[in-house]
């Protein structure tokens, strides 16, 4: 009974306690309820103005982007005008300096006329420019015209003439006085001085007289400050004296390889002499069944290598033949010396020439670049020493080599072909005989 009723009592709190539980649980719910309404309500409200804000905020950016466009084409509008500023401006410049480079150039070309173009700061470009022009073209027709007055000029001499010039423009002129007439040349700082022409007199005084040639003797130049050397016909000498100590020696051994030359044609032509003569002898005689005692009696007042080749031959004709052609070699040998004396010097000396000629390129150039180093390359003249020995040198190499290489050459193949008669002769001698059988 008591378990009963204590299981009764455990029920009786269990739903009492589940009834309390359930009505908290409704309270709670109904407040959650509520607070999500709120909630939702808040969040329709908020969305609302968002989307207000965001409609207001796209209005502002398309606004702003308007306003942006328009100012970029204004910007854009303005860098184009900018820059055709710019250009105008740079294209005025570079005319601006053209005109002052001109006024210049004019001021300096002017100037040795004592022509004044004003003074820089008063007178414009412009102005000056347009006096430079009307100053040019008086100036010109001065300078095409012919003028005669009275001055002095020089004589090769050195002496002084005094007399007429007549000036044609300012690119030639010719003197006429009483001592001397012809043509003239700047003399430095100005003056004049006969120009050593032959037939320029005639023409000084037909422009005198203002009188046409259609031909002329006439010597242009550029101005008279500076001097003009007299015309000076080039000799043999001062072509030897450019070629320096170098050309000297090119010359003389050309000189010296000539005399062996020469000496070396006459020794050939003592031994190449009476060749045929020789051998025709000696074959009458063979062919006549003579013996070699009389033949060599026929031809002992012969000289020359053929000769002394044949007398061996003869004196040994009665051995074997590989003898008598021993023999026969042995003795076109021992002449081959003297047939071939000098040869190969000669020969030498033809190839070293170039090399002189090279060697004295080399020794000019230097002493070209000497000069350039010390006196830089204003003058030409101080130049030409070291040219003119390059050049020369070359040339007289040149000169030495090629008539020594087809003479000496020449004069080799000429020596071969008296060996090769020799040996003909000497073989043709043996061969009579063995077909003769005087062996």
């Amino acid at each position: 009974m008591k378990k009963f009723t204590l299981l009764a009592l455990i029920l009786l709190n269990s739903t009492l306690y589940s009834s309390q539980l359930s009505d908290a649980y409704q309270k709670e719910y109904t407040f959650l309820k509520a607070q999500k309404l709120e909630l939702e309500t808040r969040f329709v409200s908020e969305k609302l103005q968002q989307d207000t804000d965001v409609n207001v905020s796209k209005a502002k950016i398309e606004l702003l982007r308007g306003s942006l466009m328009s100012i970029t084409n204004e910007l854009q509008v303005k860098q184009d005008e900018l820059e055709k500023a710019t250009k105008k401006l740079a294209d005025k410049q570079d005319n601006s300096d053209l005109t002052s480079n001109v006024v210049m150039q004019m001021v300096t070309t002017l100037e040795p006329y004592n022509i004044q173009m004003g003074d820089d700061n008063k007178t414009t470009s412009v102005e000056k420019m347009t006096k430079a022009f009307d100053f040019a073209i008086g100036l010109y027709s001065k300078l095409s015209s012919i003028e005669t007055s009275k001055g002095k000029f020089y004589l090769p001499n050195g002496s002084i003439a005094q007399g007429d010039i007549v000036k044609i423009g300012n690119i030639a002129a010719y003197g006429i006085s009483t001592t001397a007439t012809g043509a003239l040349a700047p003399a430095g700082e100005g003056n004049y001085k006969l120009w050593n022409a032959v037939d320029s007199a005639d023409d000084a005084k037909a422009f005198f007289g203002k009188e046409k040639l259609p031909n002329l003797d006439i010597f242009i130049y550029e101005d008279l400050d500076k001097e003009i050397e007299y015309q000076k016909e080039k000799t043999y000498k001062d072509t030897l004296r450019a070629g320096g100590i170098i050309g000297y020696i090119t010359l003389m051994m050309g000189i010296f390889g000539l005399l062996l030359i020469i000496y070396r044609a006459i020794l050939l032509s003592r031994s190449g002499s009476n060749v045929d003569m020789i051998t025709n002898i000696v074959v009458a005689k063979v062919n006549n069944r003579e013996s070699s005692g009389v033949i060599l009696e026929a031809i002992k007042n012969y000289e020359g290598s053929t000769a002394r080749v044949i007398k061996a031959t003869l004196r040994n004709i009665g051995k074997n033949r590989e003898h008598v052609e021993d023999i026969v070699m042995e003795n076109i040998l021992n002449e081959s010396s003297n047939i071939d004396k000098f040869g190969n010097f000669v020969i030498v000396i033809a190839a070293v020439a170039p090399l002189l000629g090279l060697l004295g390129t080399v020794t000019g150039m230097i002493a070209t670049f000497d000069i350039i180093t010390e006196y830089g390359t204003g003058d030409p003249k101080l130049l030409s020493g070291g040219i003119s020995e390059a050049l020369v040198t070359t040339m007289f190499g040149l000169i030495v080599a090629i008539p020594l290489l087809l003479l000496g050459n020449l004069l080799t193949g000429w020596a071969q072909n008296i060996k090769d008669s020799m040996e003909h002769s000497a073989l043709r001698i043996v061969n009579l005989f063995e077909k003769n059988n005087l062996r």
